[in-house]
């Protein structure tokens, strides 16, 4: 059976984001859609309609109806009310394998990636249907057709015949076609949120005195914001961008329909309200391709002079800098913005999303993405939407830019499991959200103001290259408390590294201490301590952190006590030696990932996924819940992972390798201490799938109970790369294969000469319909 014919069939049913930063619902075809679609073709110009059907003279009404009655799949976008401004469809030919292709779109509507998104979804629903090529008839004097199918990140083939282009490609998106649909996608994000962030005209509704929104037109006027601000939408400019929504709650839902019919942009909404109205106001959002933030957001901010804006009930505004924060909680959001002032960390914009129900924190990642304001991101997170999203957009951001976020939540219910053991070890920690941030390289932190120190240093100081600290202090407590932290925290001082100048030091002993070792090859990082009274000693060392020879070398300084009242503006100050080893700590972590070649997560050897979706297929067929052993062991063979024959005993290291199909954060892989004390011991690693041969290495070394892989007291040493190799193998089964609920390797033997599966269980589900290509967030 073709791998194909596998998948689950997508929910056509969505609201797409286009180029231009608005959106539009796209829908199947479906009886009585005759008379729109009519309408559509007819409002084509003739040589739209000529370019589509070779024929300038067809009857829409007759075509239409053909449309909707065609065979395959077909997919209209429509406005608010209803009315079809794009038409796509394949219609299958040669007994359903092959299909023929064909779009139109209304002509205010193009060059706005919409085509481009039908082809994507129509291609989607075709693979999931055994569809497997594409074709499509093109006249020569289509080029823009032409370049819909070039751009679209399918593999092309166009050949000439009989005076028209006949164009040849699967239905299979490659890995280079998904970047390339990402890069839309990031596109349209970007452009909804430039309309929040960036806006150039301004209207604040229910600004009557006293009210918040009366202090929110307050703080705009107070900021200088630099475009149009007014408290109607009425009579308003063509093309308000934002409307900032402060009305009483029985008010909310008539001030969106307002600014729906005045054509406005985007709304931040300010009102809480409860879900029944905030899902009202998004239907409205939909009709009329308006994007939201909130409702219950507590405003938006962007310090750049050319924009000024400060759209907020909260005073204080924060000084200017490369750090972005987006927050769910403005409580959450006026606590940073407040450590950042009082830290010295400048901000380049800001959001507190409220109840997230349209524009969330991905939405104003990939913004950042591209903003080149910002150097850093901030996330204070309580929930994640599409959290399998949110990790391909952090990946690829945290790349290029480093991202920090608290998450809360931490002791909320874990998964909930069918009886593995992989799902137990699991349920009872906060492990899939650490797997989340690690695939996605965010820095996780555990407050809001260890979140704003690690931006400090971040924006302040250069990288450090490794883990190495030096330690510079006036009494001995502060040094050896100082030295204790950093190594709980990973880093590593050298018995070389600890100076401690004395109750009488000067500030010119500082400046000379840190000078010299911000010259040594063998320092990463200077960490100074100052118990004492000294005066100038901020400044001395601050001079020396700035000079050519500390370019390459992390400087912190600590003052004992210190309450942080008064900003800092040369090297990040902590009041506790524990606060500066642990924002250390998370900058040599992101330094050390920096550095790294990518770790790819390639098919490995030998592995057959065909044959192991036709057991699959087979077995979900059946009924199948949890496999009978022959069904799991064929699965474990078709990719290379062997599994010990009944009853033979392997001799080593008891692990345990598995992993939970989670539908919202993907495939998590486990790896940890076996045995009958597993659940109790603990000592468990987790990541999300596919995972690269470094990742299942670190993996391994991170257990606490490594060393008995390692040759303990002199045991000899198991198959590391055997383990290692059964870990990618794993990670790849469950990664091609979402079917896969929960897996157990339970144990997993590692010996001297090789690393077996004794026992395994397999549980299967059908997974739930995939999102299609540019779907926005539900």
């Amino acid at each position: 059976m073709a791998r194909s014919e596998l998948a689950s069939t997508p929910d056509f049913v969505a609201d797409v984001a286009l180029r231009h930063g608005g959106t539009v619902h796209v829908r199947p075809t479906r009886h009585g859609d005759g008379p729109r679609l009519g309408a559509f073709l007819a409002a084509l110009s003739e040589r739209d309609r000529y370019l589509r059907f070779f024929s300038a003279a067809v009857n829409a009404e007759r075509t239409a109806e053909a449309l909707v009655a065609a065979p395959g799949l077909g997919l209209v976008a429509v406005t608010g009310d209803d009315e079809v401004v794009a038409h796509a469809l394949y219609a299958t030919i040669d007994g359903g394998c092959e299909a023929e292709v064909a779009f139109a779109v209304a002509a205010g509507w193009q060059a706005h990636g919409l085509a481009t998104t039908l082809l994507a979804e129509l291609a989607q629903g075709a693979a999931a249907s055994g569809v497997r090529t594409f074709t499509a008839s093109v006249l020569p004097a289509n080029h823009r057709m032409i370049r819909v199918f070039r751009e679209s990140g399918f593999p092309v083939e166009v050949a000439t015949a009989d005076g028209e282009l006949h164009v040849t490609f699967p239905t299979s998106l490659t890995a280079s076609g998904r970047r390339r649909f990402e890069e839309r996608e990031a596109t349209a994000a970007a452009s909804a949120v430039a309309h929040v962030l960036r806006p150039a005209s301004i209207a604040v509704l229910g600004a009557s005195p006293g009210s918040d929104g009366a202090r929110i037109v307050a703080n705009l006027e107070a900021g200088d914001y630099s475009g149009s601000l007014t408290a109607t939408v009425a009579g308003a400019d063509a093309d308000l961008e934002l409307a900032v929504l402060a009305v009483p709650a029985d008010a909310v839902v008539a001030a969106a329909r307002d600014c729906a019919a005045h054509g406005v942009r985007t709304l931040v909404v300010t009102t809480s309200v409860g879900p029944q109205v905030g899902a009202r106001l998004l239907e409205i959002c939909r009709a009329a391709g308006m994007r939201m933030v909130g409702p219950d957001s507590r405003g938006v901010g962007n310090t750049a002079p050319s924009v000024a804006l400060r759209a907020t009930v909260a005073g204080g505004a924060p000084r200017r800098g490369r750090v972005a924060l987006a927050s769910q909680s403005g409580a959450i959001a006026g606590a940073a913005l407040d450590r950042a002032r009082r830290s010295g960390v400048g901000v380049s914009s800001w959001v507190a999303l409220g109840d997230k129900a349209d524009l969330s924190g991905n939405d104003f990642l990939q913004f950042w993405e591209r903003d080149p304001d910002t150097d850093v991101v901030m996330l204070y997170l309580e929930s994640f939407g599409n959290p399998h999203r949110f990790g391909r957009i952090a990946r690829r951001l945290s790349a290029a830019k480093p991202v920090i976020a608290v998450k809360s939540g931490r002791t909320a219910a874990g998964h909930q499991v069918g009886g593995s053991r992989t799902g137990a070890l699991l349920a009872a920690a906060d492990t899939t959200v650490d797997a989340l941030f690690r695939h996605a390289g965010v820095i996780r932190a555990d407050t809001v103001e260890e979140m704003v120190d690690v931006a400090a240093v971040l924006t302040r100081q250069p990288l450090p290259r490794g883990n190495r600290v030096a330690i510079v202090t006036d009494a001995g407590g502060p040094g050896l408390l100082c030295a204790d932290a950093c190594v709980a925290n990973g880093l590593r001082v050298p018995a070389t590294g600890a100076v401690n100048l004395g109750h009488s030091a000067t500030a010119h002993d500082y400046a000379d201490a840190v000078r010299a070792l911000v010259a040594d090859p063998d320092v990463d990082a200077v960490i100074a301590v100052r118990a004492g009274r000294a005066g100038g000693v901020a400044a001395a060392i601050d001079a020396v952190a700035a000079g050519p020879e500390a370019a390459a070398t992390t400087v912190l300084r600590v003052v004992m006590g210190h309450d942080r009242h008064a900003a800092e503006r040369g090297v990040p100050v902590f009041g506790t030696v524990e606060e500066a080893a642990r924002t250390l700590g998370h900058v040599v972590r992101h330094a050390a990932r920096a550095r790294r070649a990518p770790d790819p997560a390639v098919p490995p050897p030998g592995a057959d996924p065909d044959r192991a979706a036709a057991i699959i297929a087979a077995e979900l067929a059946g009924g199948a819940d949890w496999l009978d052993a022959g069904a799991v062991r064929a699965l474990l063979t078709a990719y290379g992972i062997p599994l010990a024959r009944d009853g033979a005993a392997a001799s080593g290291t008891e692990l345990i390798l598995g992993v939970v199909g989670d539908p919202h954060f993907g495939a998590l892989v486990a790896v940890g201490a076996g045995g009958p004390a597993a659940e109790l011991i603990g000592d468990v690693q987790v990541r999300l799938a596919p995972l690269g041969p470094r990742a299942a290495g670190e993996m391994l070394r991170e257990l606490r109970t490594f060393p008995q892989l390692d040759g303990y007291r002199g045991a000899r040493p198991a198959n590391v790369a055997g383990v290692e190799n059964l870990i990618v193998r794993v990670a790849a089964l469950a990664a091609a294969h979402p079917e896969v609920a929960e897996l157990d390797c339970d144990p997993l033997v590692a010996g001297p000469e090789e690393a077996v599966v004794v026992s395994a269980r397999v549980r299967l589900r059908r997974p739930p319909a995939p999102r299609p290509y540019g779907a926005l967030d539900r």
